[in-house]
């Protein structure tokens, strides 16, 4: 894969938006599966919400099916005053692409295209199934990328290689997330006479106070290496008007898991503290918004070790595993029993910030690792 048709690709992809919000994937999903048809895959385009387009595309039959994934959707730019050049023109300076997605994650994507194209001109897998999807969602923790497509069975794999910003190193293990929202119910009355009412901000201030100080206290313990399990109020609404007592307040809790940690189990545990705080019955009410357990994955699987070796190959240095501040698609199918890696060029740093960009060395590397493990996982027809 030459790094002209790399850097080529992901200058058309950065030239697509594909921002979230508002989630739209229409023009991008379309290019991706051109490409991919025009390569000789079975190419599918899915979609469950009008807009929200998935790319799946395939060859060969049978086990194993080995799937590539990479999310299409971007954050926005930002404030375009910190941004030296235009986010949707890809620019080239001192061996980098810069753009919007250049790291996260569409410079993974172009690897990920390119190298389906690659498989094709080879041949193709020598024995199961090579499957590439392009997915939205991903920015939004969303249910119509790869959620739907593992909801509605239109990929099953056995390994899993989602495309991520790891400078080209591995992650075989992520926390679990779950996402909660809690609410509390009061009483409007005017602010001139709050006794006359029952301030719901109030009620949610005591809630998160104990709420807060019981996680902390069991949390402390909860450490595995460098990973954590956490928790963090992130949004909190109440109240309508400054002169009104609020009937109503609203929080939302972002839940990391340690790997061995389950969903239903952190859930039950918050609904516990949260209802338990000695607010009367039915002020306060607790719902989980969305949330997948977390993984560990062997280093001596099939997969990963493929991987492995290729990572000291093309780089003449040992693959590193590193550890994962975020969580990526791949844990939708974290009780499946496959095995799941995240693995692409960029680096972390890079995403979400202005003049986001990704060396072309780093592409160039990442389109070779992954052609060898390819090649050692399911071989190549020629």
């Amino acid at each position: 894969m030459h790094a002209d048709l790399l850097v080529q690709t992901l200058r058309d992809l950065i030239a697509i938006p594909s921002t979230f919000p508002p989630g739209e994937s229409r023009a991008i999903a379309k290019y991706l599966a051109g490409r991919l048809q025009r390569a000789g895959y079975a190419t599918q385009v899915l979609t469950r919400r009008d807009g929200v387009d998935n790319v799946v595309a395939r060859m060969g039959k049978g086990k194993p099916s080995l799937v590539f994934n990479c999310h299409i959707d971007t954050v926005g730019p930002g404030d375009r005053a910190l941004w030296i050049t235009d986010p949707y023109v890809a620019s080239l300076g001192e061996g980098r692409v810069f753009g919007l997605g250049a790291s996260n994650c569409k410079g993974a994507a172009a690897v990920q295209v390119c190298l389906a194209e690659e498989i094709a001109r080879r041949g193709g897998p020598g024995r199961g199934e090579v499957v590439f999807t392009f997915v939205p969602e991903e920015e939004n923790l969303g249910p119509d990328g790869l959620y739907f497509l593992r909801e509605t069975g239109a990929v099953k794999p056995d390994y899993l290689v989602i495309g991520a910003e790891t400078d080209n190193q591995l992650i075989i293990e992520e926390r679990g997330v779950m996402w909660a929202r809690i609410v509390a119910h009061g009483k409007a009355a005017h602010a001139g006479a709050p006794h006359l009412g029952d301030n719901a901000i109030l009620r949610m201030a005591r809630v998160l106070q104990k709420l807060q100080s019981d996680m902390d206290r069991r949390l402390v313990d909860r450490v595995n290496g460098a990973k954590r399990s956490t928790l963090n109020i992130g949004k909190i609404h109440g109240g309508e008007n400054t002169n009104v007592v609020p009937s109503r307040c609203e929080v939302e809790i972002d839940r990391r898991l340690l790997p061995e940690e389950k969903l239903d189990e952190a859930f039950a545990e918050m609904c516990a503290i949260v209802l338990g705080a000695g607010e009367p019955a039915g002020t306060v009410e607790i719902e989980r918004i969305t949330g997948t357990n977390g993984f560990r994955m062997s280093p001596d699987g099939p997969c990963v070790r493929a991987f492995a070796q290729a990572i000291e190959s093309v780089t003449a240095a040992p693959a590193r595993f590193l550890e994962s501040v975020g969580v990526y698609d791949g844990r939708y199918f974290a009780d499946d029993g496959i095995e799941i890696l995240d693995l692409g060029p960029g680096e972390g740093g890079q995403g979400h910030s202005p003049n986001e960009s990704v060396t072309v060395r780093a592409l160039e590397q990442s389109a070779q690792i992954h052609l060898q493990a390819v090649t050692a996982l399911l071989g190549l027809a020629r």
